[in-house]
């Protein structure tokens, strides 16, 4: 009996198809999504600003060759490096991501989605370059912010309905796929040559979520996202030469992804590509923490100073209850010694202790300094979480989209608190309002950690008007970062 495949070359996955059609014929016309897109601009680079005050960063970052320059070569915010393309992706990605204090989104997958801004960043700024050197007109901020909306769209979509999580892939890989669609495009590579970078992205080998978990968490989770948005440049530079495509990259029999990384199943579709995820996407104004602790962390800063004004101490604690969601607890929800930073920002045992002691967390309190104090992890220890089924419903609810956690503490006397709930974290779209001053300050404070006063303003000056800022080209906006 004969077992030889009919090799007939399929035609392109409508997933990849999809995912073409939106980054090459969409028009985004929302204005909530350019503006937001302007907000996390701002926001993502402030982060990266702040992860340079970090030696465990700053040591990845530079050319792979030390010495290295680029002519024409894309400039690394708040530094003085100028490097290709795909290392200058990796730097940028990593740095935004470092501190785990950028955008997020939430769905059946998590991850953040101003992750992907490492590699368009990176290609814009050397197209631009390149243009000018040729005489020719370069590529605007505007351009940036509509390529920001796009890979928001195609990994937030994705994340929707794809727990990526539940079968042991990291979520970087949709920042891989979205990053190369969109990097693809603004490098002007034609419809088959985008088919053929985004299978490539598909195909590629993806990163499991080890080190995101215990007992391996690591710091790779911070570089894992600059990796990703790298490979995506290195992938549609490739396809720009005419490296071949995969059409049946996920749906082909026993080597496809959906078979030998997707349990066999094709991936579900909540809604059209179009501006959604920018215009819902979640900040992180106040707190360096993993998103699925936010409320949490607010809630313990309200607390905090309810036990300051009642003459309370930590050491009349008994127990502290956290009424959470479903993600958070497979997540987050962690006993036992952390062992580094990287393992104490996925503690939500952490993440509260800290401000119920302190009244704060900064991304320092991960240190270990910090946590040597014998206070946290004897507060860690009364810490339980229980799933709410309302809140896991809610979380998922596309027009509500809560992160909630509720706090109770009681007290060694048997009394309590009143317990404080927070559905919303200050970075959502429901409290756009009240979070958009606050993340203008977080970028405020996050330019004056790099840059004398002088060129602080020359930055606020270009930056925090969106009209102001849409028609710079790309080089000259990241020239004013130059230190």
């Amino acid at each position: 009996m004969s077992t030889s495949v009919v090799n007939h070359r399929p035609e392109y996955d409508h997933v990849i198809v999809d995912i073409v059609d939106y980054v090459m014929d969409y028009t985004i016309t929302s204005p909530i999504a350019y503006a937001t897109a302007h907000h996390c601009l701002i926001d993502t680079l402030g982060c990266g600003l702040e992860a340079l005050e970090y030696p465990a960063c700053t040591k990845l970052l530079g050319p792979i060759v030390p010495g290295t320059t680029v002519p024409n070569g894309a400039r690394v915010p708040g530094t003085q490096f100028q490097l290709d393309p795909v290392q200058a992706a990796f730097n940028i990605g990593t740095m935004i991501r470092w501190l785990d204090f950028n955008d997020t989104w939430l769905a059946a997958e998590w991850g953040h989605p101003s992750d992907n801004l490492g590699g368009i960043l990176a290609t814009a700024d050397w197209l631009s370059r390149k243009a000018v050197a040729r005489g020719e007109k370069p590529l605007t901020m505007w351009d940036v912010l509509t390529a920001m909306i796009k890979a928001h769209e195609i990994q937030g979509c994705l994340a929707l309905e794809n727990a990526f999580n539940k079968v042991g892939l990291d979520h970087v890989v949709l920042v891989k796929v979205a990053s190369t669609a969109v990097v693809a495009h603004m490098l002007g590579l034609n419809r088959e040559e985008i088919l053929s970078a985004v299978s490539l992205a598909w195909v590629d080998g993806q990163s499991l979520r080890t080190y995101r978990h215990a007992p391996n968490t690591g710091s790779r989770k911070s570089w894992a996202a600059g990796d990703a948005t790298s490979r995506a440049v290195r992938l549609a530079l490739m396809a720009q030469k005419g490296e071949m495509g995969y059409p049946s990259a996920l749906t082909a029999k026993t080597w496809g992804f959906y078979d030998v990384l997707f349990n066999g199943q094709p991936f579900r579709f909540q809604r059209p590509y179009g501006s959604y995820v920018m215009e819902n996407v979640l900040f992180k104004i106040s707190f360096p923490a993993e998103f699925h602790s936010q409320t949490a962390v607010e809630a313990a800063m309200h607390l905090h100073q309810q036990l300051k004004e009642q003459g309370r101490h930590i050491d009349d604690i008994a127990k502290i209850t956290i009424r959470t969601h479903e993600a958070c607890i497979r997540i987050i929800d962690k006993q036992g010694a952390l062992n580094n930073p990287a393992d104490r920002d996925h503690c939500i045992q952490y993440m509260v202790a800290i401000p119920l002691i302190f009244g704060r967390l900064t991304a320092a309190d991960y240190e270990d300094e910090i946590a040597a104090d014998p206070r946290i992890d004897a507060l860690r220890e009364k810490i339980v979480c229980v799933e709410d089924p309302d809140f896991s419903r809610d979380y998922h609810d596309p027009e509500k989209r809560s992160i909630a956690n509720a706090l109770t503490l009681t007290f060694t006397d048997g009394t309590q608190l009143d317990e404080v709930k927070v559905e919303f974290p200050i970075g959502h779209a429901r409290r756009r309002g009240e979070g958009i001053p606050l993340l203008e300050e977080k970028f405020r404070i996050n330019l004056a950690r790099r840059f004398p006063a002088e060129q602080q303003q020359k930055i606020l000056a270009e930056s925090l008007d969106l009209m102001s800022l849409r028609n710079i080209p790309v080089n000259k906006y990241l020239d004013l970062y130059v230190i």
